[in-house]
């Protein structure tokens, strides 16, 4: 796992009128202004709750591959979350920085601090860990772990590191794919609900997912029907 020990390392280096309460028997009421009226709202308007409806599996061999998969996502999404906030704390504080000496001992200081914390426990991965790993990289980023290392060190060695990389089954250009790759929306059915239930803190998504359309064409899909005429 020292090559994904190097890529955590190195990413480091509609509001339509106002409201205003208004005391009315002692209970507090909210109004809204439309048109120069004011309209007493009633209802207790909550946070939105997404329900989620129970999986249903092909046979019990998928279901046990869930569980399996369940087990090593929750393992593996902190390092993307950190990875994904060092990256966005290292490009701001590089922003305020004019000197090119001030940048490289920033960017060294950060490495550090991620290897003394985090490498130890990068390194147990195995060969899977470390590929939906790499899926959560470019989930949280954006960007695949193969891009992130060219931006920050040469093409040249994120080529080397992918092929290195492939030896062992993972490709650091592996991207998160829900919409096409139904492994991949079993990890965000795994992350959707782990957030609910605040098993893990939520981080949005570097583009948008919508979870229920995925689910709709994972779960409910219709069996496609193939015309022997044609």
């Amino acid at each position: 796992m020292r090559l994904l020990v190097f890529i955590i390392i190195v990413i480091p280096c509609v509001v339509w009128s106002q409201t205003e309460p208004k005391k009315k028997d002692s209970t507090l009421v909210q109004y809204f202004y439309v048109g120069g009226d004011s309209l007493a709202m009633d209802a207790i308007y909550l946070d939105e709750v997404r329900i989620l409806e129970s999986l249903k599996f092909i046979d019990k061999d998928e279901r046990i591959n869930y569980l399996i998969l369940k087990r090593k996502t929750l393992k593996v999404y902190p390092y993307a979350k950190l990875a994904s906030e060092r990256l966005e704390a290292l490009n701001e504080r590089l922003e305020s920085l004019e000197n090119k000496r001030e940048r490289r001992r920033y960017s060294k200081m950060i490495q550090k601090y991620i290897e003394e914390e985090f490498s130890a426990e990068l390194k147990k991965l195995t060969k899977s860990e470390g590929q939906i790993l790499v899926k959560l990289i470019h989930r949280q980023t954006g960007k695949t772990a193969f891009e992130l290392v060219k931006e920050l060190r040469t093409g040249w060695r994120a080529f080397w590191y992918n092929n290195t990389a492939s030896l062992f089954d993972i490709s650091l250009k592996k991207e998160f794919q829900p919409v096409d790759v139904k492994e991949d929306f079993f990890i965000e059915d795994i992350l959707e609900r782990a957030f609910q239930s605040e098993q893990l803190e939520r981080q949005k998504s570097a583009f948008y997912i919508d979870y229920f359309s995925l689910t709709e064409k994972w779960i409910h899909q219709k069996p496609t029907v193939v015309n022997p005429k044609n």
